[in-house]
């Protein structure tokens, strides 16, 4: 009898070599097609930087293997350290806004011996999902008044001092990876509608810390041609690149937008704007396709988690990547503000890859390492 596509699929998949690895492939497949997308990308968008392209090939290949080392961590172990985790983490912020170096007014890095820098908030992304998991993974759930208190408290201080540094898109991202936690432990619909009640005095505090500069963009969001060569100038410009694409694209390298310097910062957080003028609303989708193989494979590992502790973690991460994604499709486009989040694995970065490879190193050692049924 002749075996359908899918098992033939299913039997791949299960095979003795990537059990013993730790890899899952769907989800290896789904990033290497979103990775090899993104250097073409970022080829063009670098105005054909080759040694820029090389740079990120060599920190998706250092993402990767941190991915691949995480997946052979059995996820008890994990659970164990991660109290210590995120005091630890939640110390190196303390260092960052002691004596954290700065660059361009913000001070977010340490330094080491050698001159290396590092941004702890990157990791706190990965440690806050994991503490918030850990926290409910020793208590029955749905959580209570007095569990959602003690969680909250631990989400808003570390955002805190991260929103300090200044460093307003990560801060939203750790605190929004904490409450995906939370809501997936079941959060009850009665303290949904309380927060949504409470939303417009916590967005009217939240507008009175803002710096101006974080205002600014706000006020752009809402009128960018309020000032077309100052503050409303990137998101006009790639509104323009992404109209300009039309449904086929101009063509790779072929984009005015891009090539001729008229899109700030088209290597890195406008980078979509360049796929959308050079390969039109096909290129996008195509992308966005990859994306949703990703966050589809993702949410399978967390449905099918052993236990709690696994499964609030890996929804949680899943999650996240779809915020990082949404978020930066969302401000290139002009339907949120500019809040300098990065495309994921597509934009030009460093310690950002690191941290998201290993989110999905994450998830492949909760799929791997279930118990055999």
């Amino acid at each position: 009898m002749n075996k359908s596509l899918y098992q033939r699929v299913l039997e791949f998949t299960n095979a003795r070599l990537w059990r013993l690895t730790h890899i899952d492939i769907l989800l290896a497949g789904a990033l290497l097609l979103l990775m090899a997308g993104g250097l073409v990308i970022l080829y063009s968008a670098s105005g054909q930087d080759v040694d820029m392209v090389e740079r990120q090939v060599l920190r998706l290949s250092i993402g990767m293997m941190v991915c691949l080392t995480l997946a052979q961590l059995p996820p008890k172990y994990m659970r164990r350290a991660s109290p210590l985790m995120f005091v630890g983490v939640t110390a190196l912020l303390v260092g960052v806004l002691l004596v954290g170096v700065g660059a361009k007014g913000a001070q977010r890095w340490l330094e080491l011996p050698g001159g290396v820098r590092f941004q702890p908030s990157e990791l706190m992304k990965i440690v806050m999902p994991m503490m918030i998991a850990w926290y409910f993974s020793m208590r029955p759930i749905p959580p209570t008044l007095k569990q959602i208190v003690v969680v909250l408290v631990l989400v808003t201080l570390p955002s805190l001092m991260i929103a300090k540094q200044p460093d307003l898109g990560t801060s939203l991202l750790v605190g929004v990876s904490g409450i995906f936690v939370l809501f997936l432990a079941g959060l009850g619909w009665r303290y949904i509608i309380g927060a949504a009640t409470i939303a417009p005095v916590a967005i009217y505090g939240l507008w009175q810390v803002m710096r101006d500069y974080q205002k600014q963009r706000v006020l752009t969001f809402l009128d960018p041609e309020s000032d077309p060569l100052g503050a409303g100038w990137n998101i006009i410009q790639s509104k323009t690149a992404i109209g300009s694409g039309g449904l086929y694209g101009k063509g790779w390298l072929e984009g005015t937008q891009a090539q001729l310097d008229f899109l700030p910062e088209s290597h890195t957080d406008f980078i979509i704007a360049v796929l959308a003028e050079e390969f039109g609303m096909l290129g996008c989708g195509l992308l966005i396709t990859a994306y949703l193989l990703v966050i589809a494979r993702g949410l399978y590992i967390a449905a099918t988690a052993e236990d709690n502790y696994a499964r609030l973690l890996a929804g949680s991460l899943t999650l996240t990547f779809f915020v990082y994604m949404f978020v930066n499709i969302g401000m290139v486009s002009g339907i949120l503000p500019v809040v300098g989040v990065p495309l994921p694995l597509v934009s030009y970065g460093g310690t950002s890859i690191i941290t998201i490879m290993a989110t999905f190193g994450i998830l492949m050692s909760i799929q791997t390492h279930k118990k055999a049924v």
